[in-house]
């Protein structure tokens, strides 16, 4: 591949177009939103306007600017949904074990995680707040049941992918089941786990949020869903909804990076596959 083809198809370019593309129909929707009667910044603003009401000094709530009020509540929104994600991650990972190492209790769980799943945030936070009979708590609670679903399942399709050859092997050697789970199906489900985390920590940001605005108590949601009620500046909601989507996407990208230093041989492995698959 010469080198030409490999600039115009690297990661950063292609999402730096994509990221053009965005912010050009954007552009356009908002000039187009501008020739009508509505207010464009109740709409849809420009770009520009979001960015510069980032660095505005003017006080819109309890003498803070919108950038502060949006740093604040995050604070709150994210510590949250860190606490859920970590407690989450860790029982997601347990139950995979649990699950690999007897059937019944595969067969047993597994339904229940899914029918979890199913149940809408909107009506699973009244039930866990009733349960816990406190708001924040609750929130905690929906970010790690959020978190555990796909870090289980993900791990469990890891531990479930080795070869029968590596078991035989292992047979061989005379090695026990902790032996076993060391040496060749922990490190073999790590790649998996990861992708969990990589679904599940966007996901535990944004339902904490979704919660902060139907319990209130401060946090990301409270403060978008006043900004939509004119109860402050509407540039808070937008700078809360740029804001949301890129730590979601960091959180994300930050997985993968902490892959990368956990496992480098998996790494390296990928990208042999991926140099064979290419020739």
């Amino acid at each position: 591949m010469s080198k030409a083809k490999k600039i115009l198809s690297s990661k950063p370019l292609i999402m730096m177009v994509w990221f053009l593309v965005l912010v050009v129909l954007w552009e356009i929707g908002a000039s187009n939103m501008e020739k009508t009667k509505r207010t464009p910044e109740n709409i849809l603003p420009h770009v520009s306007q979001i960015v510069g009401s980032v660095t505005d000094g003017k006080l819109v709530s309890n003498n803070m600017t919108a950038t502060q009020i949006v740093l604040k509540s995050a604070g709150a929104t994210l510590e949250r949904a860190l606490i859920g994600f970590l407690f989450g991650s860790v029982f997601g990972f347990l139950m995979a074990l649990l699950m690999k190492l007897s059937n019944l209790v595969e067969k047993t769980i597994f339904p229940y995680l899914m029918l979890i799943q199913m149940i809408p945030i909107i009506g699973m936070a009244p039930i866990i707040l009733a349960i816990t009979h406190d708001i924040g708590t609750s929130r905690i609670v929906i970010a790690a049941i959020l978190t555990f679903y796909p870090v289980a399942t993900n791990t469990l399709a890891g531990l479930n992918s080795v070869s029968k050859e590596k078991y035989e092997l292992m047979y061989s050697y005379a090695a026990n089941k902790w032996t076993i789970y060391k040496k060749v199906l922990i490190p073999s489900c790590i790649p998996y786990f990861f992708t969990g985390l990589k679904i599940s920590a966007p996901m535990a940001i944004t339902a904490s949020i979704l919660v902060d605005t139907l319990q209130g108590d401060g946090g990301l949601g409270c403060m978008l869903s006043q900004s939509l009620k004119h109860a402050m500046s509407i540039y808070v909601f937008w700078q809360i909804v740029f804001f949301s989507a890129i730590i979601g996407i960091l959180s994300s990208v930050l997985m993968g990076f902490i892959e990368k230093l956990v496992s480098p041989q998996m790494r390296q492995f990928r990208q042999s596959r991926k140099h064979r698959s290419k020739a």
